[in-house]
């Protein structure tokens, strides 16, 4: 059957509505949320309308900004004092109208009857109390139990969601567990009072593939074992093709398509479902031509942490973590080299160890550009860094919140004295920002002023503005949207090609390094397990680890087994 667009929206909600589940848990009916702002009220969700059937999963997609934080937050009511829910809004829950519930009622519903999983963990996660007594404090607020039934039911529920050495992890604080290890506490915590229906608010974003399919394997598997509803947020799509039954997609505040998930990807009605679809990274790097010199060389990389603490009056050193384990790689001019693996792999600390910017112990040689810099002091490296410049994951944590875009830029350019005068770097600046997709007008104002993905693109722009021949980019689209996304690796794409820069792209996305790098090298534990041309790792890869790493990017979707 042929994909036909109706003539008007309400042909779309028609056939829509057809598929409504029969037995609603939760109706959410004309939701309008608006937010004081000192230039007025803000309207950030406009007449959102959805139902979630009992045993569903229904997802919530769009872009940062869309409203769909806030919606969930709605029915949870969660929203700040600054918020306002319109007179005519309704949510019912399991045929109960929540909505108008005072703080108290809404109290005995919250991680009771309703739970939520936020996007990040360790914003959630206490620090200064261990794991036992976070989920047991859960517990104890709706259940009349001792404090060990409660740890009993907290050791269980953190054996379900499959934490290794659970008992080990009760007396653990927050830190001392990895970020899938947080996620899953999270879930141990939503799960505590066994819930009817779970919202899970971009549980996944910042995760690795391997971990990210895990944690969606799981909710998946506990949504089927306790018979829950779950309304599933995020901005990937790949999540919600494998796993949602339904999707509604949210724009501006809006919903403006809904519909049974297959429906909704093969037949897309609305532009902005077609553009969210587009926007998956696809295609592959361009190639570089083949006598294209060498840049950058590392031979025989290794570095090691010393660990734990030093006992006083001990003879004995501190044991010693192996980060990077005898690693070489080479990397042209005017070419991407993608560096990929797990979070804890060492993908990060070989990057920091070639540019000389680790006070961990590190042997090896590293060359550039026919020239030896491993045993060059901090002072000799100076002159070298405007050449080689980094881009982090997160923007934010590296633009500094004091300074205007214009101070940021003209700071290193004024260390590494590019431009005689003001007015030069002025023009420089400008021009950076031009090739990074910002405008002049970006200049005076402040970090906080833009949103994700414009702060990402001034952070490349600083990096571009000293103009480097070689460029250590470090997660810069993991936290970003898949459309900012897009841009951010097409706007890479053309800045490589303008000035023929060099990258180290250091991912855990291997979509985004197809689209990017003509090579790949795969890290574990601190090794190379398998290295070549992009395409031939990506499609006949040898090594079962990278086999594992590629399907969980390009194939998230449920194992029966494990469901």
């Amino acid at each position: 059957m042929a994909c036909v667009t109706p003539s008007t929206p309400t042909a779309m909600r028609e056939e829509t509505d057809m598929i409504t589940p029969t037995q609603p848990l939760l109706t959410a009916d004309h939701l309008n949320v608006s937010f004081r702002t000192e230039g007025g009220r803000v309207h950030a969700v406009r007449d959102v309308s959805f139902t979630l059937g009992k045993g569903e999963l229904v997802a919530l997609v769009g872009e940062s900004g869309s409203g769909k934080s806030v919606t969930a937050r709605t029915l949870m009511g969660l929203l700040p004092q600054s918020a306002r829910l319109e007179a005519d809004s309704r949510v019912d829950f399991d045929g109960e109208e929540i909505s108008r519930y005072g703080e108290k009622q809404m109290m005995k519903l919250r991680g009771n009857r309703i739970a939520m999983i936020f996007q990040e963990p360790m914003t959630s996660l206490n620090p200064v109390y261990t794991i036992a007594s976070q989920v047991g404090e859960m517990i104890r607020a709706h259940r009349r139990v001792s404090k060990q039934e409660a740890r009993e039911r907290t050791l269980a529920l953190l054996t379900e969601v499959g934490i290794p050495q659970p008992e080990e992890r009760l007396d653990q604080y927050p830190h001392q567990l990895s970020g899938g290890q947080r996620q899953r506490v999270m879930i141990a915590m939503a799960l505590a009072n066994e819930p009817e229906l779970l919202i899970a608010d971009e549980p996944t974003t910042a995760l690795d593939v391997t971990v990210q399919a895990q944690i969606l394997q799981l909710i998946r598997r506990l949504q089927k074992s306790h018979g829950m509803s779950v309304l599933l947020i995020t901005h990937d799509l790949t999540i919600v093709q494998q796993y949602a039954d339904r999707v509604y997609v949210m724009e501006k505040g809006q919903v403006v398509e809904e519909g049974a998930t297959h429906d909704i990807f093969e037949c897309p009605q609305h532009r902005y479902t077609r553009m969210l679809l587009a926007s998956e990274p696809s295609g592959s790097a361009d190639p570089i031509p083949a006598d294209s010199p060498l840049l950058l060389e590392a031979l025989n990389m290794q570095v090691n942490f010393r660990i734990g603490k030093k006992k006083l009056f001990s003879p004995k050193p501190r044991p010693r973590l192996k980060a990077v384990d005898d690693i070489s790689l080479a990397l042209k001019r005017g070419e991407a080299l993608g560096i990929v693996g797990e979070s804890g792999s060492g993908k990060t600390t070989l990057g920091q160890a070639i540019l000389g910017l680790l006070d961990a112990e590190s042997h090896g040689e590293v060359i550039f550009d026919g020239q030896p810099i491993h045993s060059l002091s901090r002072e000799a490296m100076r002159p070298l860094r405007k050449r080689m410049q980094i881009v982090f994951q997160d923007p934010f944590a590296s633009l500094n919140p004091r300074m205007t875009v214009r101070q940021i830029i003209h700071e290193g350019m004024e260390i590494n004295r590019i431009g005689e005068t003001r007015a030069e770097r002025h023009r420089l600046a400008a021009q950076a920002l031009s090739d990074a997709g910002l405008g002049e007008f970006a200049l005076e104002r402040f970090p906080h002023e833009f949103s994700g993905g414009q702060r990402q693109r001034i952070a490349i722009a600083r990096a571009i503005a000293l103009e480097p021949e070689f460029l250590l980019l470090d997660e810069p689209t993991s936290a970003l949207d898949l459309t900012v996304q897009r841009q951010i690796i097409e706007l890479l794409k053309g800045l490589q090609k303008k000035y023929g820069l060099s990258y180290l792209f250091i991912s855990h996305d291997l979509r985004v390094v197809r689209a990017l790098c003509q090579r790949v090298m795969v890290m574990q534990a601190g090794r190379v397990v398998e290295a070549g041309p992009t395409e031939q790792v990506m499609v006949s890869p040898e090594e079962d680890y990278t086999q594992r790493l590629i399907k969980a990017a390009f194939e998230v979707r449920l194992d029966d087994e494990a469901a």
